[in-house]
């Protein structure tokens, strides 16, 4: 796919008039359909006690159905930025809107019924539970949501077999190679279907034929959902397959080539 400059949301301005043009044009708006990432700060203390800021005040805005590369160096905050905008962790200033969810601003009672419901995380070591079956694993999300055990299952194994892991669902995790496992966890945090997915190095430690299996798996999802997809990654060949890539560096987002020093 071709890489288009990406959209980004000025200081004075909350949303970018081009963003809301062709969101228009689709028939969405920005605000019900998208990402909408204002003014995001996040710092954390350094050995010495001093603050170090990592994410320094950035904005962006994602359309629905989207696929978006974040790239950068080794702690820029990548995996910081996923963190904030799935609500894992709280930004010092800012917010992360999706659709008219207000992540930033959601209690934390509220919270987690939101990422269980609305957010699906893919991790780069995958957080799979070892004594649970590859189906148990995948239906996980749906038996926390209080979804029937059979009808969580059934649709944990549809998701398995559009993945060719049907055959391995009865398997215990330990039991499956490292591509096994990362598809079983793609799996988990699409079984839900939800509108946004976060991607934290989804390729790492993989090789080349798994990780273009696994990007192909998420660009299919993103396309037939419509769902927002943000990969977190060093992997220039899977950038390559999304719509658009962001480089993180000194705490905000540029369009690629445009870093400074």
């Amino acid at each position: 796919m071709s890489q288009s400059t990406p959209t980004l949301i000025p200081e004075e301005q909350a949303l970018p008039a081009d963003v809301e043009l062709r969101a228009l044009q689709s028939g969405l708006s920005p605000l019900d359909s998208g990402l909408t990432v204002n003014r995001l700060r996040k710092s954390f203390s350094s050995p010495s006690g001093a603050p170090l800021r990592v994410l320094d005040g950035l904005s962006f805005v994602i359309a629905q159905g989207e696929v978006i590369a974040i790239t950068g160096a080794s702690g820029a905050g990548k995996s910081t930025l996923l963190h904030l905008l799935g609500g894992l962790e709280a930004a010092d200033e800012g917010s992360v809107l999706l659709g008219n969810i207000d992540i930033t601003a959601t209690p934390a009672s509220r919270l987690a019924k939101v990422r269980n419901q609305e957010i699906g995380f893919v991790f780069q070591f995958h957080h799979l539970l070892p004594d649970l079956t590859a189906i148990e694993n995948v239906a996980m999300p749906l038996l926390i949501g209080r979804t029937p055990r059979v009808e969580s299952l059934k649709r944990a194994a549809r998701l398995l077999e559009s993945l060719g892991l049907l055959e391995r669902s009865d398997h215990p995790i330990k039991q499956l190679s490292g591509g096994e496992q990362q598809r079983v966890a793609i799996a988990r945090a699409l079984v839900k279907e939800p509108r946004l997915v976060l991607a934290d190095e989804p390729s790492g430690n993989l090789d080349t034929p798994t990780a273009d299996e696994i990007a192909a798996v998420l660009l299919a999802y993103a396309r037939s959902r419509k769902a927002i997809i943000i990969i977190a990654t060093h992997n220039e060949r899977l950038a390559a397959l999304c719509d658009r890539t962001l480089v993180l560096a000194g705490g905000k987002v540029h369009p690629p080539g445009h870093v400074n020093g």
